[in-house]
């Protein structure tokens, strides 16, 4: 089932998220349904919190080429315990920010470890791409967003655009 993703600004998106304690079907549902949203926006990530539930939860497919099969990625709990020096700049976009894009630097490997949907905990290295997604993910359950990383002046054009379009797609609906 497809959820409504909220838009920056929202004081739910700026929370930090609680630890997933216990794997339940509920929680199962939830990234089900949190992949499901993620495609049909469509992303390559997308956290809990942007879909109003503070729990440790993220999902990703950095997967974009044409034929390639998807990978999609559930993790709870999710943590880097490792970076790297090298960095890597992305231009980040968000689904809570709509149609905003920016540069943003980050390390290039990151060492993850997680709990997958059957409760075993993983952990894995990942590169280009995939390690600016996570990392980008995890920061949202920190109550973090890209636009963070940018100067004051860049944020602030970017939150007052995203201000507008959250009152343009509230009057379409209306």
């Amino acid at each position: 089932m497809k959820r409504p993703i909220l838009l920056h600004p929202d004081p739910r998106l700026k929370k930090a998220s609680a630890p997933v304690a216990d794997l339940t079907d509920e929680l199962r549902t939830l990234a089900d349904d949190m992949l499901e949203t993620m495609y049909d926006a469509p992303g390559i990530g997308l956290a809990a919190p942007q879909v109003g539930v503070l729990s440790r939860l993220i999902v990703l497919d950095c997967v974009k080429e044409e034929g390639e099969l998807p990978q999609p990625m559930a993790m709870f709990n999710p943590e880097i315990v490792a970076s790297s020096d090298e960095t890597n700049v992305y231009e980040e976009g968000c689904l809570s920010i709509p149609e905003q894009f920016a540069d943003v630097t980050r390390p290039k490997l990151v060492q993850v470890r997680w709990i997958d949907r059957d409760g075993n905990a993983q952990e894995q290295e990942m590169d280009g791409l995939w390690a600016t997604c996570v990392q980008h993910e995890i920061d949202h359950l920190d109550g973090k967003l890209f636009i963070d990383y940018l100067g004051p002046m860049k944020r602030q054009l970017i939150t007052r655009k995203a201000v507008k379009l959250k009152k343009e797609r509230a009057r379409e609906k209306a």
